[in-house]
């Protein structure tokens, strides 16, 4: 009797279900979901140069949870363009998107880059600034975690997508 009852526990254990759940589907239509979802374009543009989708998209890919700050962004001496403001946790990250690497050249020459600011203007960050630039693409993170840095710094600095990547 024992053994009849034992072998029911371990035949109910190994079937996966219970008798009142239907098992998960499976089979063509999972694969077609999936065969679809991978073979969908991104409707970013992969043109070498980063856009702010791409930047939003490397982020999620990179495990960063980033979270648009709304509102007027500042103006950041030293910056010719007004940057995108995210929250990563604790820390902020400003985007810098130019429309090509040399106007980007230009503003980084005329800038004192430890402080991230003009040379010889101090400007009032909120915490301690790393700059990260990455072709067309300058990202100011202030935060204190050395190793959310690290982890940006890794993968903006992979660069941004290229002509002709599917994804």
């Amino acid at each position: 009797m024992k053994r009849s009852i034992l072998a029911c526990v371990f035949l109910a254990g190994c079937s996966g279900g219970s008798p009142d759940k239907p098992p998960a589907p499976r089979g063509p239509a999972t694969l077609e979901s999936v065969a679809t979802s991978i073979s969908r374009p991104s409707a970013c543009p992969h043109t070498g140069k980063w856009a702010l989708c791409n930047v939003e998209q490397r982020l999620r890919q990179s495990g960063f949870v980033a979270k648009r700050v709304t509102g007027q962004p500042p103006n950041r001496a030293g910056f010719s363009v007004t940057p995108v403001v995210y929250t990563l946790g604790k820390s902020r990250l400003e985007l810098f998107i130019y429309d090509d690497e040399s106007a980007l050249a230009r503003d980084v020459a005329k800038m004192d880059t430890v402080t991230v600011s003009p040379k010889g203007v101090t400007t009032s960050w909120e915490g301690t600034p790393l700059l990260i630039r990455a072709g067309n693409l300058a990202a100011v993170l202030i935060g204190d975690n050395p190793r959310q840095a690290d982890r940006l710094a890794l993968a903006l600095t992979a660069g941004a997508p290229q002509p002709g990547s599917p994804r």
